[in-house]
């Protein structure tokens, strides 16, 4: 028997500012949109301390299990400073199921890490259901996750999202770069914004600049009218359209284009001693990244190192296989050209840009 004696006024967890009841409460309104997002070959569902995933032995042969994890960086910030959560989630699915993609993988299921000083239940809510909306468009199963509410780490209100993957290819498919020869066309695939990096930037430029996230940009601004609109743009989630275009055998190489922009990306699939040259004026930077580079005064190397300008994706492929891969992605509304090809990299791995 404990003798211990609780003084008059006791204190609780929620007096410590985390609220179980809110926590279970979210997991409830969130159920829907999780089983929304199941494949057949997952054994358990929300709740259970460990989830189940039964790889399919008649589908998969010889399978490499691929991983993956990333987050969004401080386009949460945005995010918040919008009052817009429902599409920050696919953000954090795109990073890392894109990720994967290169190896040739098709994500099997995705995990959550949703971290606040204080949970909001319709932040939340909208956030859970974004990441559940880029697993669907992934077709991958949110599997699992966790929501940690730490007063004191975190200011009320503020939140921070990290995600992880776990995807199958076969190991006779794996792309590991070693088909990739000199000569080698780049295929740029559109992205859908400045996706998910280089954000810290963006707010130092809106910061010097003094813009305002409501004021127009060009008609061709990405993402809408709006500055604010083109920056919040979700990341474009190439899985379902490259998987399909996988099959042809026609693809060798594939580069997802993150932090390290054009320069840093596409050199990592390469074998040693091959190079890029790349061709800037091969396609049409979105006008965002203009009013990005204009307002900043920033440098073009920097540009090409920092964000994608443009280019999501990069598929490397022979000469004779390019207009079909063009043409298979123009059936998934992905708008793809040829950005530059594979050269001589003189014993090293170099960019150059025409």
């Amino acid at each position: 028997m404990n003798d211990t004696k609780i003084p008059e006024n006791s204190l609780s967890y929620r007096d410590a500012g985390v609220d179980i009841d809110a926590g279970n409460e979210l997991v409830e309104r969130i159920r829907p949109a999780v089983k929304n997002t199941m494949r057949p070959e997952v054994l358990t569902g929300l709740g259970g301390f460990g989830a189940l995933f039964e790889l399919d032995l008649k589908k998969w042969k010889n399978p490499l299990l691929v991983s993956g994890t990333d987050g969004v960086g401080t386009k949460l910030m945005l995010a918040r400073q919008l009052g817009r959560h429902d599409t920050i989630g696919i953000d954090l699915v795109a990073m890392c199921v894109n990720d994967i993609l290169t190896s040739g993988a098709e994500p099997l299921f995705f995990l959550d890490y949703f971290a606040t000083g204080k949970l909001l239940l319709d932040e939340a809510e909208s956030v859970i259901a974004g990441i559940a909306e880029g697993c669907r468009q992934a077709g991958c199963a949110l599997i699992g996750g966790e929501t940690a509410e730490m007063p004191g780490m975190y200011r009320d209100g503020d939140y921070d999202l990290a995600g992880f993957t776990v995807g199958a290819v076969e190991r006779s498919q794996v792309l590991d770069g070693s088909r990739i020869e000199t000569g080698h066309q780049l295929i740029g695939m559109a992205s859908s914004g400045p996706h998910s990096n280089g954000y810290s930037l963006i707010r130092k430029v809106i910061q010097v600049s003094g813009a305002g996230l409501d004021d127009k940009l060009p008609a061709d601004g990405v993402g809408g009218a709006r500055l604010g609109n083109a920056l919040l743009a979700p990341t474009r989630i190439y899985v379902k359209p490259v998987l399909e275009m996988l099959k042809s055998g026609h693809i060798d190489g594939l580069a997802h284009i993150t932090g390290g922009g054009l320069t840093e990306n596409i050199v990592r699939v390469l074998p040693v001693n091959l190079g890029l040259a790349i061709d800037t004026r091969s396609w049409r930077r979105p006008a965002v990244f203009n009013w990005l580079q204009q307002n900043g005064g920033i440098d073009e190397q920097d540009m090409l190192r920092t964000f994608n300008c443009g280019i999501g994706m990069v598929m490397l492929a022979r000469k004779e296989n390019v207009e079909g891969l063009i043409s298979a992605a123009a059936g998934h509304d992905i708008d793809c050209l040829v950005i530059g090809e594979v050269t001589d990299g003189s014993g090293s791995q170099q960019v150059k840009y025409l």
